[in-house]
């Protein structure tokens, strides 16, 4: 089999990434609907709104990460995910029972937001240890790889079918919300008729002192320091697509769902090429992340400046596969870095430092979208990364680290290289 799909050898892995994908699409196609009510239906366009739903959406995964993490690591992480799964599912019926009996109102989107933020809390760090319990060490950066695919792959299908949907329905977005609701019984069904033989399980964590162990552990490793930062960056101000492409779309081009939804299925086209190439790493490399950050920061200020729909569409797309190649290499990185006991400790504060950011980001993009239009909020985004790029150059150079560009068949190539005097200060890079 393909190095690409070398997870798909692994059973449980085929059911868990199946599974993943029908409860994906239904997540993409959940997360338009929801946007396109805020802002056509519950309130006049307002991008504050819909920053504020979003920043609720994740409010509460800073606060709950070290708690989460420790539940986490103590407890079956498939026992875990059947539960979050289930209450995810309510939650989602919730929203679709308000909207189609016609009594929603903007306070209660809030609320289901909150809510399910605090589900996902415990979700995120279960889904992202659970993944090196099913396929093996050597497996495990190209399962991290698939499973970014899964969920770009659907992004590729959801968003558009949100949008037509809508469309079809007169803008009712009752119907997607109940193909979100429906959709998690897919993932039900797969973390059921896993063979729980054929699992890896990581040794459980104590009873007490689980949290505190956590943080004890993270100081000892900066190298998923410096990745932490990274993502923090990349999700707080970087990927506040839902924002970009809602307001660009509807105030700076004039355009309906459909077209909406359409963005999001064109930017999935560069998101799962960079699944796919993340795939085939064996190991991430730090130059690769920073690279293709900052690819991505200069992609998203080159979005500000697009004329029409058409031209910011095609930015899409290379936005798309960088982002992803930063997520993924960094997400791949840490998991590999971590040991087994603490990993769902790790992964709970990685999830809380690049989704909590959301809260924070959010917030503002949608504050200057409103102040000063669509187009500076991709301004501030693409400049915020560009900004922690070169930061983080400079802390390598004090480290005594070097970027240097070597050609090979007379292409570039960028190298990390130590000085003598810091090679026993690197940090695994």
């Amino acid at each position: 089999m393909s190095r690409t799909f070398a997870s798909f050898e692994v059973k449980n892995y085929r059911y868990y990434f199946a599974g993943a994908l029908v409860s994906n699409i239904g997540t993409w196609v959940h997360r338009i609907a929801q946007d396109w009510l805020v802002l056509t239906e519950l309130t006049d366009g307002s991008s504050a709104a819909l920053g504020l739903v979003t920043a609720l959406q994740f409010l509460a995964i800073p606060f709950l990460a070290p708690y989460a993490g420790g539940i986490v690591d103590r407890f079956s992480k498939r026992a875990v995910l059947i539960v979050t799964q289930l209450l995810l599912m309510l939650n989602s019926f919730a929203m679709w029972l308000i909207v189609f009996t016609d009594v929603a109102q903007l306070w209660h989107v809030y609320m289901l937001a909150f809510v399910q933020g605090i589900i996902i809390s415990f979700d995120n760090p279960a889904r992202q240890a659970f993944v090196p319990e099913i396929v093996s060490q050597e497996r495990l950066a190209n399962a991290v790889g698939l499973n970014s695919t899964s969920f770009n792959g659907a992004r590729l299908v959801g968003p558009g079918a949100a949008g037509f949907m809508i469309a079809a329905f007169n803008d009712d977005v009752a119907p997607a919300l109940l193909i979100n609701t429906l959709s998690f019984v897919a993932m039900l069904i797969a973390l059921i008729v896993l063979d729980t033989k054929e699992l890896h399980p990581s040794p459980r964590a104590a009873r007490k002192g689980a949290i505190r162990g956590g943080l004890k552990y993270l100081k000892t490793k900066p190298d998923i320091v410096v990745l932490l930062v990274i993502v923090f960056m990349l999700g707080t101000f970087g990927l506040n697509f839902q924002i970009f492409n809602a307001t660009m779309a509807t105030q700076i081009f004039g355009k309906g769902s459909g077209e909406y939804g359409l963005l999001g299925t064109i930017m999935a086209i560069g998101t799962l090429a960079g699944a796919l190439m993340a795939a085939r790493r064996q190991r991430p490399r730090m130059r690769t992340i920073l690279l293709a950050l900052l690819a991505f920061s200069l992609l998203t200020i080159g979005l500000a400046f697009s004329p029409n729909y058409l031209v910011y569409a095609a930015l899409l797309v290379p936005t798309g596969f960088f982002s992803l190649t930063v997520m993924t290499s960094a997400n791949a990185a840490v998991q590999l870095s971590s040991d087994p006991l603490f990993r769902g400790r790790v992964m709970a504060i990685y999830m809380a430092i690049f989704l909590g950011g959301t809260p924070i980001g959010a917030p503002i993009i949608g504050w200057l979208g409103d102040a000063f239009g669509p187009r500076s909020t991709l301004l501030f985004g693409g400049g915020a990364n560009l900004i922690a790029v070169v930061g983080i150059l400079m802390y390598f150079w004090t480290k005594g680290m070097r970027l240097r560009i070597r050609y090979s068949n007379y292409l570039p190539r960028v190298h990390a290289e130590w000085s003598v005097q810091a090679h026993e200060k690197q940090i695994g890079y």
